[in-house]
């Protein structure tokens, strides 16, 4: 009676220390480096708000935050790895419509759940896509571009950042919508696909504006519209797709998401420092010069939006026809 009483009390004592163990651990968080795990190629819009974070974080919570690139599948490996990730607090995924949306309707067999997996963290940033050419194709405007693609259906290309991306549904939206056709041709980034635009290897794209308005601006691409329902003030005198297809909109969105089981006070943690963070007036307008809208926000807000955002896709890739190319 005596040793089952003292097996009990020592079972009892484990639990507790375990327990106490398990609350210091997440009170000293972060004790060693994070890692942001990127799932697209460097240079990108993905990319370019994971480091801006990754650089705040570091300030802010005197740990090294590391963004780490590990593109291929339309974001699929990259978001594959943090789902399998230890959910210790020390691996999240800088995520996009694609890996929390899109590509579970796009793409035969995942690598992981999307709805299971991953859970929401912190709603980053939101941003237009803009409908760009190179400056070679003889299309100075929307109307003239969709003429051109009638004109010569299948003869020309649009480039994507990849698979089941934004910019790959927004440019099937816009095929649906004008009655064109136009080939696909999915890179593993923005970076990589924005070059060759720019030297003529596609002939269009939709991408996301902060990766894009850099060669926009210097002249290597010719923006035609943007994707939002309003213009955008970083491209002024470019007009928004619904001016020449009515009802057309489709805008990306980028958000830190963590393995499933990752403690909740570290996701509580984290989701709070990075809501001050994007509200801090120098990050804000480091987003702004992008074409970032920062959001922030609590992990619920963000679940609620990335279910609204699932349904929405859902219905576009239905309606589009859109498929892994």
């Amino acid at each position: 009676m005596r040793a089952a009483l003292n097996r009990r009390r020592a079972l009892l004592l484990s639990a507790a220390l375990a327990c106490a163990g398990s609350a210091w651990a997440q009170a000293d968080w972060p004790s060693k480096p994070v890692k942001i795990v990127v799932p697209f190629a460097p240079g990108g819009t993905t990319d370019l708000t994971a480091r801006i974070v990754a650089e705040q974080l570091t300030q802010v919570l005197k740990q090294n935050f590391i963004v780490e690139n590990k593109a291929g599948a339309g974001g699929n490996l990259g978001a594959a790895e943090v789902a399998k990730a230890a959910p210790d607090g020390y691996t999240f995924l800088m995520g996009t419509p694609g890996t929390q949306a899109i590509n579970q309707f796009l793409y035969p067999k995942m690598p992981y759940d999307t709805a299971k997996d991953l859970v929401p963290v912190s709603f980053v940033v939101r941003v237009p896509n803009v409908l760009m050419v190179n400056p070679q194709l003889p299309a100075k405007d929307i109307k003239q571009l969709i003429a051109l693609l009638k004109a010569q259906p299948g003869k020309l290309s649009y480039g994507t950042p990849g698979n089941g991306s934004t910019g790959h549904l927004s440019t099937e939206l816009f095929k649906t919508q004008a009655g064109v056709f136009v080939t696909h041709i999915p890179y593993r980034g923005s970076g990589p696909m924005l070059q060759d635009l720019a030297a003529g290897q596609v002939q269009m794209s939709i991408d996301n504006m902060p990766s894009a308005l850099p060669l926009i601006q210097a002249g290597k691409l010719v923006a035609l519209g943007v994707t939002s329902a309003q213009p955008a003030p970083q491209l002024p005198g470019v007009p928004t797709i619904a001016s020449v297809l009515p009802g057309y909109e489709a805008e990306a969105w980028f958000v830190l998401v963590a393995p499933a089981g990752t403690p909740q006070p570290i996701i509580d943690k984290l989701s709070a420092e990075v809501d001050r963070i994007l509200k801090k007036p120098e990050v804000a307008e480091r987003f702004a010069k992008l074409g970032a809208t920062p959001v922030g926000g609590t992990p619920k807000q963000l679940g609620d939006f990335i279910a609204a955002e699932t349904r929405k896709w859902q219905q576009v890739v239905k309606v589009s026809g859109a498929k892994v190319d």
